[in-house]
């Protein structure tokens, strides 16, 4: 196995950690800012008023992008055990 084989084995799974992480960073990013922008206006400063809702929201999207998250995950490992062969 070649030095680029493995950069580029590696390059595919950041990537993958990327895009299978991707839901639930966007949905937890734009519910905290909702909630702070909510907290900043009321002058409301609890902390499980911020944790709860992105809680239940990250919740709710990785359970929603459950089917399309286990397809990329079966797809990559497919691919990588059927490139075991040329690769050695």
């Amino acid at each position: 196995m070649l030095s680029q084989d493995v950069i580029d084995l590696g390059r595919e799974a950041v990537l993958l950690c990327l895009k299978l992480s991707a839901p639930a960073l966007v949905v937890g990013l734009f519910v905290g800012l909702v909630v702070g922008l909510f907290q900043a206006v009321t002058q409301i400063q609890e902390q499980s008023i911020a944790f709860v809702p992105k809680l239940i929201a990250t919740i709710v999207a990785l359970s929603l992008a459950l089917p399309w998250l286990l397809s990329q995950m079966v797809d990559y490992t497919r691919e990588l055990i059927e490139n075991i062969p040329s690769t050695l």
